[in-house]
Formats: C-alpha cells, structure tokens, sequence
C-alpha cells in the first residue's frame, strides 16, 4: 500500500528536474502492470487452486476493456474528428444512422461499472454451467477456452457488430471529466489500479482460506473422491470461475483508460 501512494506523490509533488521524479508515463506503465496481476490473481484463483487451465482469461479481460472503452467513447461527444454528439466516430464513417442498442448506457459511469463486472461474469457462467456440467476436464477444457477468446476475437473483429472493427475504440479524451491527459488523473488511475488488486487479492484470499476453497483444492487433487462423498463440483467450479472472470473484467477495464 507504501507504493499507492509513494508512486503518485513522486509524480504530483516533485519537479521534473529532480531525480526521484516519476513520470506520467511511467506511472500509466507501473498502473498497467498492476491490472496485469489482478489478471495473474483470476487465474491463479482457477488454475492454481481449482486445477483449471483457462486459456480464456483473455476474453474476459477484453470484454472488461470493451465496457470501459464505450463510456469513454460515449463522452467524446462532439468532440470527435466528425464531431456527431452521439454516434462515435468509427461508426459516423461507417455510415451507421443510430446508435445501436446496446451502447444505450454507456454514457453514464455507474452503469459502465456494472457492465465490467456483469457481461464476464455471464459468459463465464453460461460458458462454465455447459462445460463444468458436461464434465469437461483437462486439455479438453483448455481448448474450450481458448475457443472462446478466439470466437470472440473473430466476432469483434466485423465491423457491423459496433465494436470498431479491427481499429477497436480509440482517441480517449477524458473520464469522469477528467482529461486523460493530466498528470492527475494518470496517478489517480494508478491508485485505482493499486485498490483493485488489493481488493481482488483479499477476495482470493477470503475464498483460498474458506471451507469453499479447501474444497477446491480437493477438486484439483482429486476430484472424483469429492464428487463420490457429496460435494456438488460443477456448482464449486462454476462459482470460483465466475469470481475469476469478474476479476479480470475489472483488470481490463482499468487496463484501458
């Protein structure tokens, strides 16, 4: 926690000229590193401790990324090169007429906040209910995953989907209100960054630390002796999965501004 608020005040408080001063840049790089480990931390939660080898932690991350990047689109507004007060750019040159339905919203913080924490969250556990029920395992289950990011990455990539095509959502102006650009609201996202990871470190630890995790452990050790003395696995996996992908939503909204 030292680091929370060293890192910043190095930045805020010194000169350029002195020799303990942290630059912007730097402080954008050290706050992308620490959603890094919150990603390192979701996994760790499946893998480490349930025994499961997710290759599509990835999907999650983006999909936490994607819920941020369309609130900071939506307050653009007439500020973009085309200057439309409600369609973003990519789509004004796209020809789009309206905006679609499902970035109704975006333009307020709170719901975006939501969206990052419940669209992983669903496809986790939609994704999840299916394998874990079908009893998916091993190298099996790990391709699923891995289907699933690319699935998704194939998705986003088409144009009339709204996500921005190959050039995704860009030209970021502010947050909050608060321009990108100032060296403020770079330590005061480095902050957020240092608050999440703590926070989804303590979760992790709650959960590792509880009857629930034992139980996980047992799963990963052996799973079937848990399923023969009556634990319910797919409910014990689908759980502790969700909790993950929620994490690495939150990473990857706080990887984007």
């Amino acid at each position: 926690m030292a680091v929370t608020v060293l890192v910043p005040l190095l930045n805020l408080a010194l000169p350029t000229d002195n020799p303990f001063h942290i630059s912007s840049y730097t402080v954008t790089i050290l706050g992308k590193y620490l959603t890094y480990a919150l990603l390192a931390v979701a996994v760790d939660l499946v893998w480490g401790y349930l025994g499961i080898l997710s290759l599509g932690h990835g999907a999650f991350f983006a999909l936490g990324g994607y819920m941020m990047g369309m609130y900071l689109m939506r307050q653009i507004g007439d500020r973009g090169v085309y200057g439309d007060p409600i369609l973003p750019d990519f789509m004004v040159f796209l020809d789009w007429k309206e905006l679609p339905w499902f970035w109704h919203g975006f333009d307020q913080f709170w719901f975006a906040v939501i969206m990052v924490m419940l669209i992983p969250g669903i496809l986790a556990f939609i994704f999840g209910w299916f394998a874990f029920r079908s009893r998916v395992t091993g190298v099996y289950l790990s391709i699923m995953t891995q289907a699933m990011v690319y699935a998704l990455m194939l998705s986003f990539f088409r144009n009339e989907l709204g996500f921005g095509g190959n050039n995704g959502l860009t030209d970021f102006k502010d947050i909050l209100g608060f321009s990108l650009q100032l060296d403020s609201t770079r330590a005061g996202l480095f902050v957020a960054s240092s608050v999440a990871l703590a926070a989804g470190y303590l979760l992790s630890r709650s959960i590792t630390n509880s009857r629930l995790g034992r139980v996980a452990v047992a799963i990963r050790d052996a799973e079937d002796r848990v399923r023969f003395i009556g634990y319910r696995v797919e409910n014990v996996k689908l759980f502790i999965f969700t909790i993950s992908a929620v994490l690495a939503g939150i990473a990857g909204a706080l990887y984007v501004p």
